[in-house]
């Protein structure tokens, strides 16, 4: 066998491992971590005010409502969105690790 046709055959078969390799990562679904607070507000708040009302969210959010609410007036701003979800992910770690 000479060495060009020995480099073609070396060559075809990296190419195929690495369009194997890079179908089976392709193909595997993302890691996701929570969603960031200005994520929640750009899906969330529908009417735009840069604040989220009981109405206008779910989820987690919706049941820590009260809790997150921390100046009492209703609303969520970012930054109690933000603080929010800190203490509801760790009370969810918590929850799963027990």
């Amino acid at each position: 066998m000479s060495a060009k046709a020995m480099l073609i055959g070396v060559t075809t078969i990296a190419i195929m491992a690495v369009s194997c390799k890079s179908q089976q990562a392709s193909s595997e679904p993302a890691k996701q971590g929570p969603p960031s607070v200005d994520a929640i507000f750009t899906k969330m708040d529908s009417n735009k005010d840069g604040l989220l009302s009981k109405t206008e969210v779910n989820g987690p959010l919706k049941e820590k409502f009260t809790e997150i609410d921390t100046n009492k007036d209703g609303f969520l701003s970012k930054e109690e969105v933000k603080k929010g979800s800190k203490t509801i992910r760790k009370e969810t770690s918590k929850t799963i690790s027990v």
